[in-house]
């Protein structure tokens, strides 16, 4: 696993059952052996609203991150990425999306390999710009017809 793929872990498991965590980028930094801006890469990546996360950052004094998780319902949670994937989404995002959905169990494996293909690079074979833009409306229209 790369480093961001395990600090990623390591605060989704702080969750557990709550829905909001609060942590020092300084101190999670130390703890991985890693400079801050890892961890700012790490939640700003992996935590966005798209992903089912709102982030409030306090610099100063270690930088002080709360994270909050907002997903009651798969209707909810689902309803709650296809609003926040915006117009365009590319490929690595779909990924995490997806990724987020197995962990949660909103998706099954079969469920997220046809997500994964149909909006691949392989089948998107246009300019960036359109592909990524018909991604986001590919992805959303699933999404609706999941639920």
């Amino acid at each position: 696993m790369r480093m961001s793929d395990i600090i990623e872990e390591f605060i989704k498991d702080l969750f557990d059952d709550n829905e909001k965590i609060e942590i020092q980028r300084n101190e999670l930094a130390e703890h991985f052996n890693c400079v801050p801006s890892q961890i700012n890469y790490v939640i700003s990546t992996r935590f966005k609203p798209s992903q089912g996360y709102y982030v409030e950052s306090r610099r100063g004094g270690g930088g002080h991150i709360t994270i909050r998780r907002v997903n009651n319902t798969k209707e909810d949670y689902l309803m709650h990425i296809i609003r926040n994937i915006g117009d365009t989404i590319t490929s690595s995002e779909v990924d995490i999306i997806l990724s987020d959905f197995l962990t949660y169990g909103i998706v099954n494996e079969k469920e997220a390999k046809l997500l994964k293909v149909a909006t691949s690079d392989n089948v998107l074979q246009l300019p960036k710009e359109t592909k990524d833009s018909l991604r986001a409306r590919i992805l959303k229209n699933m999404l609706i017809n999941l639920e």
